[in-house]
């Protein structure tokens, strides 16, 4: 049986750490602040009080920290307690510079590492639908489908480096990210014209501007709740890294930057760790 440790247990974390144990693998789970991954015991995961011992005997470290400092910190405890022939999984969103920083780290201790960004927020992570974005060798995916299989619907091997799984994450958070800013915009301006804003989000729907995430996500900003599947400061954050991206590459990052500013906003007047549909509220809804 594989043996998975995840270290993070927040949303996503502790999603992943459930559709594994619901695959019938061995979980061990460690997370910063304890009481986000206690829960996790009432499943069958193995809750372990110090990094170290929590990856001791992993075939798989699984890591869904907020960023690549974070993921850097832990892993400098975490990979000289780990086996040699184990693989390091980076699921967190950390961008191109984080990502080949991270797979040096892995490196250096002699680690293996594959790049495994993932699509998909609370929901799909904690039925095992997400779609996971891979870049590693070949010689590794053996030892990584049975992770990958129980916990996304789909795996998706961009190429064999470091890095490669993240391009094709940043490029897909960028449409992501430009939806939600999109809709925030439309639900607001609809309801300055002086409409209730459902109207909007009825007459799209089924027709060829309809989008089955800006619905959902609409839903949220006329509602008024924000339960959070994905963070306002995660999309802060990842607005950030595909910015980065975009300029390394010569792209125009023009509206990239004006969503980052929407969303660092509403952040910073205190809703960081709301949904990211809370955004609406710096359209003046």
């Amino acid at each position: 049986m594989t043996e998975v440790t995840v270290l993070g247990t927040g949303i996503m974390g502790s999603g992943i750490a459930r559709s594994l144990l619901n695959a019938g693998l061995k979980v061990t789970v460690w997370n910063r602040s304890q009481d986000k991954a206690l829960p996790l015991g009432r499943f069958g995961a193995i809750v372990a009080g110090d990094i170290a011992s929590s990856v001791a005997r992993a075939d798989v470290i699984l890591t869904m920290l907020f960023d690549a400092d974070a993921a850097a910190q832990v892993m400098d405890v975490a990979l000289p307690a780990a086996e040699l022939n184990a693989i390091w999984v980076q699921c967190a969103t950390v961008g191109l510079d984080g990502t080949a920083r991270l797979a040096d780290q892995a490196k250096r201790r002699g680690i293996a590492f594959v790049d495994a960004p993932v699509l998909g927020t609370r929901q799909p992570a904690e039925t095992g639908t997400l779609t996971v974005l891979a870049g590693g060798p070949e010689k590794l995916r053996a030892a990584v489908t049975p992770v990958f299989d129980a916990i996304g619907a789909r795996t998706v091997w961009v190429g064999e480096q470091p890095g490669d799984g993240h391009r094709l994450k940043l490029a897909a958070n960028s449409w992501l990210l430009s939806v939600v800013g999109g809709i925030a915009q439309s639900i607001a301006l609809t309801r300055g014209l002086g409409l209730d804003p459902q109207i909007f989000l009825d007459t799209i729907s089924g027709g060829a501007l309809d989008c089955a995430y800006g619905q959902l996500k609409g839903k949220m900003m006329i509602d008024g709740e924000f339960p959070p599947a994905f963070t306002l400061a995660g999309a802060a954050k990842d607005s950030t890294l595909i910015a980065e991206a975009m300029r390394t590459t010569g792209t125009d990052d023009q509206l990239m930057e004006a969503l980052h500013r929407e969303f660092q906003a509403v952040a910073d007047a205190g809703h960081q760790e709301e949904d990211m549909s809370v955004v609406v509220q710096g359209f003046g809804s």
